[in-house]
Parts: C-alpha cells; structure tokens; sequence
C-alpha cells in the first residue's frame, strides 16, 4: 500500500466535533440586618420556670410571666440575582447574659428558603425564650448567626 493511499484513509476516518463551553455568573448573595432585634419585652419572673415566644406575628407570654413593653422578631435583608432560589439557616440558639446570669432562647428563621424577586428578599428570626424560676433581673443580651447561601 502506498503512502497516499494511507494518508488518505487515515483522512477519512477523521472525525470533528464541537461543543458549547458555559458559565453562570451569579451576583455575591448578602444579608443584613434591617435594624430589628429579636427583643422579647421586659418580663417579670415567676417561681416556676416558662417561656416567652416573639415571631413576625407577636408574643406569646407563658404561664406565671408578666410581659410587657415592646417585642420585636429580628429582621434581615437579602439581596443577590434576581429569581434565584437562597437557602436561609439560623444558630439554633442564642445565649443571653446578664452579668454572670444566663437565659437560653431558641430561634428559628421564618423561613427556610426563598425567590429573590427583583434581586431582593427578606425574612424575620423568632424566638423561644427559656425563662428559669425566679429568674435574676438585668438587662440580658446575645446575638446569633444567620446564613444566606444560593441552593
């Protein structure tokens, strides 16, 4: 066989293909906070342990409580590409102190996913506020984490 001829098979079982190369480029999601805290008012203790529950919706104060003043659900703003699913998680409990006293509340985001309609969305953090038996008096405070990812 010549080298022309198998140059020229060699040729004709040559074969090309082509295909696409993509990427999505996604805007970096953010959350922030809209100022709101997750406040659950002043209470007055009781000699048996309760709880107090704050949502977007209100208060609910356990038996053997007093509660008063205003209550709050924390409130958060998430920005990213618009019509893109966010997954939302939240610490499951926060800590609050009052010197060396301590309460324990937990939290739970109001939701758990969402759309980003026009880039935005926003969402609320409530609370169970684990409230001891004659709870010391003081002014308790603690913060918590909250975490906005692209599903």
């Amino acid at each position: 066989m010549s080298k022309f001829v198998k140059a020229a098979l060699a040729s004709a079982r040559a074969d090309t293909a082509t295909a696409d190369a993509r990427a999505n480029i996604l805007q970096q999601v953010t959350v922030n906070s809209d100022g709101s805290a997750l406040d659950f008012g002043t209470i007055v203790t009781g000699t048996a342990a309760s709880t107090v529950a704050v949502s977007a919706g209100g208060r609910s104060c356990g038996a053997g409580l007093v509660c008063s003043g205003t209550t709050s659900a924390a409130g958060f703003d998430v920005t990213g590409t618009a019509g893109e699913t966010v997954s939302v998680a939240s610490d499951p409990s926060v800590t609050l102190t009052s010197g060396t006293n301590s309460m324990t509340a937990n939290i739970v985001a109001s939701v758990s996913t969402m759309t980003l309609t026009g880039g935005v969305g926003s969402f609320n953090v409530g609370g169970l506020l684990n409230v001891g038996a004659n709870q010391a008096d003081g002014a308790y405070v603690g913060s918590f984490n909250v975490t906005v990812n692209y599903n």
